[in-house]
């Protein structure tokens, strides 16, 4: 499949997708016509040129505190002090090497699996988990709130009968598996506590809708051809 972008053919490298290398090269093409990046650089100075160009380019509010207040009065669960949940999961790891598609298929084909037969799950951990946890089945132990990433805890403490969660849960690591084994509530936590918990959660949802509309602005001035940018989902921007 050819792919280009405003006439410059893009090649995703043996474990990266199409739509990465286009997303890598659009970002390259404004940096250079910014004044971030020289025309022939290459390597680390795109990276760098790509983050500096990301960071003055992007603007991500602040949430105000009312936000915030908002929240936390709609999740209470998530805000309970002494929450404890045993868990297990088979991690499918996302790296810049990784095709993220084919990535998401084979957790997908796992989970079915296990849907079927959640019996096999520490099987199937060993077998395919990228987490040492992997060569114990899976096993997480007893985990409690901030003790994991929010994209992870959310899904841990997310109001539900323990048991084999019935969708992957993303992370800023890849994909998971999740089996809830046992939950112990706790008591609420007061809002003061948490608010920069949760200033930090709602900034980072609203710069991920940030960059991804900025790239499909940048996406829709350009001459794309072989992938759709429009509400990109790719790992450049996660």
């Amino acid at each position: 499949m050819t792919v280009s972008v405003n006439g410059v053919d893009v090649k995703g490298e043996p474990q990266t997708s199409h739509e990465f290398a286009a997303v890598r090269e659009l970002l390259r093409q404004r940096a250079v016509a910014v004044g971030l990046l020289a025309k022939d650089a290459g390597g680390d100075q795109v990276d760098a040129a790509v983050e500096a160009l990301l960071a003055r380019e992007v603007t991500t509010p602040t949430p105000t505190d009312a936000e915030c207040r908002r929240y936390y009065d709609q999740h209470p669960r998530e805000f309970e002090s002494g929450d404890l949940v045993h868990a297990r999961h088979i991690l499918f790891q996302v790296t810049p090497r990784v095709n993220v598609p084919e990535m998401r298929a084979r957790a997908e084909e796992a989970l079915n699996e296990l849907l079927r037969e959640p019996e096999r799950f520490a099987a199937i951990a060993r077998e395919l988990s990228n987490c040492p946890s992997g060569q114990h089945g899976g096993n997480l132990g007893q985990i409690g709130r901030g003790d994991t990433v929010p994209e992870f805890e959310t899904a841990l403490f997310k109001l539900r009968p323990p048991g084999l969660l019935p969708e992957l849960v993303k992370t800023r690591y890849g994909f998971h598996v999740v089996a809830i084994d046992q939950q112990i509530p706790g008591s609420k936590l007061p809002y003061d506590l948490v608010r920069d918990r949760i200033g930090e959660r709602l900034r980072a949802a609203v710069e991920q809708k940030a960059l991804q509309q900025y790239v499909s602005m940048l996406a829709g001035r350009a001459e794309i051809v072989g992938v759709d940018l429009n509400g990109s989902t790719s790992p450049l921007l996660q």
